[in-house]
């Protein structure tokens, strides 16, 4: 890796996974900074300004949901990566809601995720289309900035739901499989479900659209996946 080492933060209250997740990534190459509780956390990730946040759910102080939603409340779009060890889908999802790119459930392999450090970061990097500015219903999004708005008003987008759009308007018009958009946007490490895709597609029509339940710019194209109307 060059100096500019990707700097990644790890919120972790119980001191074996912390010290095994440092030592790992910093193996890795990574630059590595922890904390061990909730509001720590917050104020730690707005100072430093990581490139990815491993992040428990379950912290002293305020959750890891909290941390996240808050984050994302400033404006943050720094990639994070929800660790937990819960299971169930509303869970997952509610990772989704508020803000998480990733989620990966306690006990993990290592090397799974490391795989999904390495996908997280790499997220965005291929540009398929020249084309810099989208112009949809009342919105504009230009991919140079990577600002998002809305009559005029900023939008706060996610890493992961700027992919996601960005990808949309690039491929305007077509017919695309929840299966495709995964392989396109996230990659072959992407461990998520069509579930979390559509997680994510509710998430941006719930920004975009003026009627999300009657959407006019994300369509659901019934048994095969999405396609985007400008």
């Amino acid at each position: 890796m060059t100096q500019s080492n990707p700097k990644i933060l790890v919120v972790e209250d119980e001191e074996a996974i912390r010290i095994g997740l440092e030592e790992n990534l910093s193996f890795e190459g990574y630059e590595v900074v922890c904390a061990e509780e909730g509001n720590a956390a917050l104020d730690m990730a707005l100072r430093t300004h990581p490139d990815l946040i491993l992040l428990d759910v379950m912290l002293p102080g305020i959750s890891g949901y909290e941390v996240c939603r808050k984050l994302r409340d400033t404006g943050s779009q720094v990639p994070v990566i929800m660790l937990t060890a819960r299971d169930e889908e509303f869970d997952k999802l509610h990772g989704f809601e508020v803000g998480a790119d990733d989620y990966v459930t306690k006990p993990f392999s290592v090397n799974e995720l490391m795989a999904r450090v390495k996908a997280v970061l790499s997220r965005g990097r291929d540009i398929r289309d020249s084309r810099r500015t989208f112009e949809f219903g009342d919105c504009i999004l230009n991919t140079e900035s990577r600002i998002l708005s809305r009559d005029g008003h900023e939008l706060t987008l996610t890493r992961t739901e700027f992919e996601l759009l960005a990808y949309f308007c690039r491929n305007e018009g077509k017919a695309l499989s929840r299966d495709r958009v995964m392989q396109d946007v996230w990659g072959t490490e992407y461990y998520g479900t069509q579930r979390s895709l559509d997680s994510f597609v509710a998430n941006l029509r719930s920004k975009i659209e003026r009627d999300p339940h009657q959407p006019a710019h994300i369509l659901t194209v019934h048994g095969v996946g999405y396609k985007f109307v400008l």
